[in-house]
């Protein structure tokens, strides 16, 4: 099966080509019933065709399982069982999700796996949001802070689930979620935006710069720091002798390591020994730890921790920064 993490084609779902590769699939399919003799080839061409549907719009959950049932047609068990690992990684990779592919039949359970998956956990924001409750929304929160929503589909199924929730009033629990979505995928500087406009709403000035400086640290070209800046200082209208220029070293630094805390996904600790400790110096330290965080693939941790490095005065974790941002 085709890789379906495909950031240079994906950007946001693009439904219309999703449906209409739906719909070839299903033509194909219909021509392997007809014609027994050409049945694998037209199944083929139906699969490639599904593919598709979930490449270019994975929050149709009629484009997967059209997937899936084209496999389970194909009498692919170990193809529906990566079709079935691709959307438990859309949905935030749940261990408990996972643990369910091990050792089972997919042939005779994987259609099953996936209904009930959408029974419980739609990929449709609005028909998600539709069935919680108080308690539900609580459950969901704490399964948040353990979900990995590094892959960016993930990111975009959950940030339109918060969107709902943000509009119900649930701002506070808006904010406290929406900062695992962005740990995990810190180039998504639209949500960035989202969050920095909703501090500056409620006046959190602080809060509102420290969003608008990511935006403008990962894109340059978009000044809205300096454009929050103007604004601000608009307002003051030489209210303050000194005009406000950002928050505190402290309040800076304190951020990037919660962001550096948060972006943390599970995975074995290196542990230093006792002589690493004694005979390194904080710089080769530290310059080691990013340095295997980027090796590892954990740009996202790697880039909040540089940058709270750089923000404390550590000028030479700029360049191990710049280099953890061109991997977000």
């Amino acid at each position: 099966m085709m890789s379906m993490d495909s950031s240079t084609v994906l950007q946001h779902p693009r439904r219309n080509l999703g449906n209409r590769y739906r719909s070839q699939a299903a033509r194909f399919v219909k021509l392997a019933n007809k014609d027994p003799s050409r049945q694998e080839e037209n199944l083929a061409w139906a699969e490639q065709n599904a593919q598709q549907a979930v490449l270019y719009d994975f929050t149709d959950e009629r484009n997967w399982r059209c997937l899936a049932e084209i496999k389970s047609l194909r009498k692919d068990g170990d193809g529906l069982r990566l079709v079935l690992e691709d959307l438990f990684t859309v949905l935030g990779r749940d261990p408990d999700r996972l643990n369910q592919l091990i050792g089972v039949d997919h042939l005779k359970v994987g259609l099953e796996l996936l209904e009930a998956a959408f029974l419980t956990d739609s990929l449709n924001p609005d028909s998600w949001f539709s069935k919680m409750d108080e308690n539900s929304i609580q459950s969901f929160a704490k399964r948040c802070t353990s979900l990995d929503f590094t892959d960016q589909r993930a990111n975009i199924i959950y940030g339109r689930r918060l969107e709902r929730i943000r509009q119900s009033g649930q701002e506070e629990l808006f904010i406290e979620l929406v900062h695992h979505l962005l740990a995990h995928r810190p180039a998504n500087h639209e949500l960035w935006m989202e969050l920095g406009r909703l501090h500056e709403r409620r006046n959190e000035i602080d809060q509102a710069w420290l969003c608008y400086d990511h935006v403008q640290q990962i894109t340059p070209s978009n000044e809205v720091r300096d454009l929050f800046l103007s604004r601000l200082h608009a307002k003051m209208d030489g209210k303050s002798e000194v005009p406000w220029s950002g928050p505190s070293l402290e309040t800076r630094s304190d951020f990037l390591k919660r962001m550096q805390s948060l972006s943390h996904v599970s995975r074995l600790e290196e542990k230093e020994t006792e002589d690493e400790v004694i005979t390194d110096t904080y710089e080769v330290t530290q310059r080691r730890k990013l340095e295997n965080l980027i090796e590892s693939g954990e740009s996202a941790e790697a880039f909040f921790m540089a940058r709270s490095l750089v923000t404390s005065g550590e000028s030479w974790a700029e360049e191990l920064m710049i280099k953890a941002q061109k991997s977000l």
